[in-house]
């Protein structure tokens, strides 16, 4: 029995050397919105186990199919299903906002989001990113910035009930601003409520990049990265001031689609690993 182990051992491929400096700190995975809108979970799966992506933010409204109409047991079908992969179902992506002055509507959509809340407990998620989309020209910006703040606050609360947080994604015109993101964290007050970072141009508006990102830095929850290879945007920067901010959670691609996926993913992941191994 020990030579037949001995044997087994030796007859085993070397694993190949990788040349990075160090392990990266933070996380890599991928969203759904665009790339990969049209897998279904088995798929997703697989192609991120092919290119090393560790996890995913399932958008809504794509052929996934994770949604709030799931019963129970289609709920845990889902969660065994990554449970048992080895990638890891970071989160769900909504489209809730809350800038609406339609007050009705407000709460609508706080009851929805809290359905989706309790989507991602029972999936196996630890969040649910929702948005800003905009400032609506008759109310008063404070205003507005403060509704969706206190709006943030109910959810902080719920979502901390349920084992999840909030993440809300620098997005919208005019909310994309990070000052306006600053204010509505600060009106949001809550530990479960952080910042989706987007890598917007307007990342660079006002007193520039760096002044923004020392204003959410220490709530900074997740990262969505447009294609690392654009050259009007700071990534270098960007992922020298998460390191350091210590910040160790998931860079998500947000990338257009491909006829050949697999492929941009591995070119991805290799730009991504090599501006780690710079830091």
């Amino acid at each position: 029995m020990v030579f037949a182990r001995t044997q087994s051992t030796a007859a085993e491929a070397p694993k190949p050397k990788i040349f990075l400096g160090r392990a990266p700190r933070m996380k890599l995975g991928t969203v759904t919105y665009n790339l990969a809108e049209d897998w279904d979970i088995p798929t997703l799966i697989k192609n991120c186990e092919t290119t090393g992506f560790q996890g995913v933010e399932l958008r809504t409204g794509h052929k996934h199919g994770v949604e709030v109409t799931l019963s129970q047991e289609q709920r845990a079908e889902v969660r065994k299903r990554f449970a048992d992969s080895k990638v890891e179902l970071m989160g769900l992506g909504s489209a809730f906002d809350f800038h609406t002055p339609d007050q009705a509507k407000l709460k609508k959509d706080l009851v929805a989001t809290k359905e989706y809340i309790m989507l991602a407990h029972d999936v196996g998620a630890s969040g649910v990113k929702v948005r800003p989309n905009g400032l609506p020209k008759e109310v008063p910006v404070e205003k507005t910035l403060e509704q969706i703040g206190r709006s943030l606050r109910e959810l902080g609360a719920f979502a901390k009930d349920h084992g999840q947080v909030i993440r809300l994604e620098v997005h919208g015109t005019g909310t994309s601003l990070l000052p306006n993101i600053k204010r509505i964290i600060d009106f949001a007050n809550h530990p479960s409520v952080g910042v989706c970072w987007n890598s917007n141009p307007t990342d660079l508006a006002g007193d520039g990049f760096e002044a923004n990102f020392d204003l959410v830095k220490n709530k900074i929850f997740s990262v969505h990265l447009r294609d690392l290879s654009l050259e009007d945007y700071p990534f270098r920067k960007l992922f020298a001031r998460l390191n350091e901010a210590k910040f160790t959670g998931y860079c998500l691609a947000e990338i257009p689609p491909s006829t050949d996926p697999v492929r941009v993913m591995q070119y991805f992941r290799a730009l991504w690993l090599a501006y780690q191994d710079l830091l």
